[in-house]
């Protein structure tokens, strides 16, 4: 491992890092720009209370409801005689493709008087709404990112420890509970941090189902009421609450050691036959699937038929164009930005190669809106030509979603060995070189992943668009929002639609490449 980094890795992960921090230093600047006596009038309102109370309840429900979606499923996908384990592993994944406020909306037109349950069969259920409504949504479409993660864990555990267990004398069910669920716990971590921050962030599920939480808060501040300094302040507090929840995982995660002791190759875990539990497992897997993708396809298609206005159609593929030009050359900015930093934390040892690669990822861990408002913030007082234009919009996209492409990258980092670099080198290629001609070639897999990763993430954001985007460009997410806040649910369709058809086969296309 090489300590001196070159300026040629150096000089872009900088630019990163400094992406990051200046416009969220900016922030904490403008918040305590205020006056004593009007900032302890904003910090202690008892607003803050509730918001704080209303954002974190709604963290630890989603986290306690998407465990207990996942961790069955999983199970049933991964270790049991149920099949097709591909169609379970599609039912874990496919839900990801569908973006919080489409399945909001789709569970708000489905429901209530004249939705589309009511009409279809006349039966009038009541419209998702408040802390049910959020928890519901959420649940259903961030249950992925645990499942794949869960789902990883069991397929590769190694099953000597639940062997002793039973042969201990402890039954099957205290096996899984003692043995298997404590060796889970990383995969536990790693899946719901990422479902916490996303909760934490949600602004446009908990604003649908009218649940005041901080970011709701801070868009209302910002938009309407025209508070900067009281918006700015939510963001800190936001900010705050996903710093502790960074801290926490990273605290449960010490001193964590599940690696094997003995040199010998690990068994694959049995098969567990279910018998008598098999009905039970199908119910459970067809309630999900029914939850999870057939009423909210179903409700999108049917107020997609009751849509006969021709300009709909049109809007929506200048929308498509203007959602799908932004997306690739965001995937291609964000793309370019993680190989550097990926290659620091990979290939380089130390405090500063530490610092640089995870300084890059508070742009992820930061809440979408308290971003978007931090780098506007920062651009309105240093270059406010550049305030609601395109290359603000990408470079947010690119400093908030560059985190999630690092780690596809280093995954690929791990089959290029340096050793082949250190062999070019001896062979005369110079550095440079022998990075574009041994090491992105053996990158390429990777590379693409994370492109299709943050193209699929840059499709269906919403905050940084609605509060950075130029005036007058329209994507199908900002469509969606729009009309489902004014109750157009057959406007609202096609948008959401496109959004759930493309995330789909982006999707497929990833698990598909990570299969290989």
């Amino acid at each position: 491992m090489t300590r001196r980094l070159p300026y040629s890795l150096l000089l872009p992960a900088l630019l990163t890092v400094l992406g990051v921090l200046v416009p969220l230093s900016y922030l904490v600047l403008r918040a305590l720009g205020a006056e004593p006596g009007e900032l302890r009038e904003i910090v202690f309102r008892s607003r803050n209370l509730m918001l704080a109370g209303n954002t974190l309840l709604l963290g630890a429900s989603v986290l306690v409801t998407t465990t207990l979606v996942a961790l069955p499923l999983a199970f049933l996908a991964a270790r049991t005689d149920l099949r097709p384990r591909g169609l379970l592993t599609l039912l874990g994944v496919l839900p990801l493709a569908i973006p919080g406020y489409v399945g909001a909306y789709a569970f708000i037109a489905a429901g209530g008087a004249g939705g589309a349950i009511d009409t279809l069969t006349g039966l009038r259920l009541p419209g998702p709404s408040g802390f049910w409504g959020a928890l519901l949504v959420l649940t259903l479409f961030t249950f992925p990112y645990l499942f794949l993660n869960l789902h990883a864990a069991l397929r590769t555990q190694d099953p000597a420890l639940e062997d002793a267990a039973r042969l201990l004398g402890r039954t099957r069910w205290q096996t899984f509970w003692q043995v298997t669920v404590p060796h889970l716990r990383p995969a536990w971590l790693s899946g719901g941090l990422l479902i916490g921050l996303h909760t934490l962030g949600d602004f446009s599920v908990v604003s649908l189902m009218r649940y005041p939480t901080f970011s709701a808060a801070i868009y209302q501040q910002y938009t309407a009421a025209y508070d900067r300094v009281y918006s700015a302040w939510l963001a800190l507090l936001l900010l705050l609450l996903t710093g502790a929840a960074l801290w926490l995982e990273a605290r449960f995660m010490r001193g964590v050691f599940l690696s094997r002791v003995s040199p010998a190759t690990a068994r694959k875990p049995s098969t567990v036959r279910l018998g008598r539990l098999r009905p039970l497992a199908w119910g459970f897997v067809a309630a999900l699937a029914f939850v999870s993708l057939v009423l909210p396809l179903g409700t999108v298609l049917y107020w997609l038929g009751l849509e006969n206005n021709p300009f709909a159609w049109s809007s929506l593929l200048d929308a498509l164009k203007s959602a799908l030009g932004a997306a690739a050359l965001a995937a291609l900015t964000t793309t370019a930005l993680a190989l550097p930093l990926a290659l620091i934390g990979s290939r380089f040892s130390g405090r500063w190669p530490r610092i640089i690669e995870r300084a890059a990822y508070l742009g992820y861990a930061t809440p979408p809106l308290a971003f978007a408002l931090a780098l506007i913030f920062f651009v309105l007082r240093a270059v406010p030509p550049l305030y609601q234009t395109l290359p603000l919009l990408i470079i947010a996209y690119t400093l908030h979603f560059v985190a999630e492409a690092i780690g596809p990258i280093r995954s690929g980092l791990v089959r290029a060995t340096p050793r082949l670099e250190e062999a070019a080198r001896v062979l005369g290629v110079t550095r440079a070189g022998a990075l574009r001609r041994v090491t992105l070639p053996l990158l390429g897999p990777g590379l693409l992943v994370s492109a299709a990763f943050v193209f699929l993430s840059v499709l269906k954001e919403l905050p940084l668009t609605l509060l950075l985007a130029p005036i007058g460009f329209e994507t199908p997410a900002r469509n969606v929002w729009s009309y489902t806040e004014e109750a157009q649910y057959a406007s609202a369709a096609p948008y959401a639609l496109a959004l759930a058809a493309v995330g789909a086969v982006l999707t497929l296309l990833i698990l598909r490449r990570e299969r290989e």
